[in-house]
């Protein structure tokens, strides 16, 4: 029987994408300075106010503040009647040193002894329904504020828009599991003052109709057939959204997992991401499964898998590694079977996951809006500014575990043409 299935997706100007674009700078200029830095710093943001927070082991001193107030600028927050503005908020700083109870565990004599950074469960999924091997409702619900952010940045049309916004969209499957159509489309976005309420919804509703939708279409054609003259729109539903931001939330960092993932499909562990160096696996190990699963998807051993890794503090062999096809497997081997030969072809110790993946680089910013799966893997040339002057220009490889160069490496292993 066909069914429902629904994700949801913020804009970089939601206040908890804010406070993870805070942390995740903070991340990009400590490794820019000292690739070995232990990191895990936490932001809050609220009317006018940044409050940064957590633990940092290294040998570099930043500027938190500049840092802070330069991704606020990025994000659009530069007028005074967002009551969350980048130069005139506060910033306050609560950073102190790691924990050696918890650096002992982590550091080892032997670097490939590295011990995991905490317990937990990681997930990592991938489908072959988009091109990317990401969920298509998620995929999407991001580029509906891609495209609304892009808008808003170009000034052209739609120039009431404010930088917060949510999306999501809500997909029919048919019996095999396949997408056929878009049901709903929820949009909420922040604006400017109207003269009245109802000028305002008629407005924007006809905007993302006529303006955003066709854009979609153009950008992304393979999405086409999806788009009907049935399809629900909810635009704005609750009114008014002048008021949005930090000063209409409390923006916490680590507050939009499944956004960051897999929009609901698959599983979460947790853990989030932004704000942690790649010794917490919370994040690096995240990032090893996506490519774990997406190697195993692109390579034809299934349609669709999950995979889990879970470790135990301070110890670097993972406690196990469980794989679930969902019945799509394509080789004559139990989920448990292809599990055991996972293990063996990817080592899921901290410090070779660091290695394979390239985690000790400045990358994470990239990641921090928009989700971190799915993205396009790129090189790109980052400037880096010390707290004394000194500037630094760095290569950086964005979004390794989204590469499939371990495809031919699982077809060897599972014995596929």
């Amino acid at each position: 029987m066909p069914y429902l299935f629904t994700s949801e997706s913020v804009s970089e100007g939601h206040p908890d994408k804010v406070a993870d674009q805070i942390s995740d700078a903070l991340v990009d200029n400590f490794l820019a300075w000292d690739p070995t830095a232990k990191i895990a710093c936490e932001t809050l943001v609220t009317t006018g106010q940044v409050v940064l927070a957590g633990e940092v082991k290294c040998n570099t001193y930043i500027d938190v503040q500049t840092i802070a107030r330069e991704v606020i600028t990025k994000i659009g927050y530069t007028k005074s009647e967002y009551m969350f503005e980048a130069n005139s908020c506060g910033v306050l700083s609560a950073i102190h040193e790691q924990s050696p109870d918890i650096n002992q565990g982590v550091d080892k004599k032997k670097k490939e002894e590295q011990g995991a950074g905490d317990q937990g469960m990681m997930f990592g999924y991938a489908t072959n329904e988009t091109a990317n091997y990401m969920p298509l409702a998620l995929d999407m619900a991001h580029l509906l504020l891609r495209e609304l952010s892009l808008i808003r940045r170009e000034g052209k049309q739609m120039k009431y828009l404010r930088p917060d916004a949510k999306s999501q969209v809500t997909l029919e499957y048919n019996d095999d599991n396949k997408p056929v159509r878009i049901d709903t489309v929820v949009i909420s976005t922040q604006h400017d003052d109207f003269d009245t309420e109802k000028k305002m919804q008629e407005r924007i509703s006809k905007d993302v109709q006529s303006i955003l939708i066709p854009r979609v279409i153009k950008v992304y054609p393979q999405y086409k057939h999806l788009f009907n003259k049935q399809i629900k729109y909810h635009i704005n539903p609750t009114g008014k959204f002048v008021i949005g931001g930090p000063h209409g939330d409390t923006g916490l960092t680590g507050r939009k997992i499944i956004v960051d993932t897999y929009g609901g499909k698959g599983a979460h562990g947790g853990g989030a991401f932004s704000g942690k160096d790649p010794s917490k696996v919370d994040r690096s190990a995240a990032y090893a499964t996506r490519h774990i699963a997406k190697n195993l998807v692109a390579a034809g051993v299934c349609d669709e898998a999950l995979v889990q890794v879970s470790y135990a503090i301070g110890v670097a062999k993972p406690m196990g590694v469980y794989v679930n096809t969902y019945g799509t497997a394509k080789v004559k081997m139990t989920d448990g079977q292809i599990a055991k030969i996972v293990e063996q072809v990817f080592d899921m110790r901290p410090y070779f996951i660091e290695q394979r993946l390239k985690l000790r680089q400045p990358m994470y910013s990239e990641c921090a809006a928009y989700g971190h799966m799915g993205r396009e893997p790129q090189t790109v040339t980052k400037t880096f500014k010390s707290a004394d002057g000194k500037t630094k220009n760095v290569k950086v490889e964005l979004f390794t575990w989204e590469k499939l160069d371990h495809v031919d490496k699982v077809k060897k292993a599972f014995k596929l043409k």
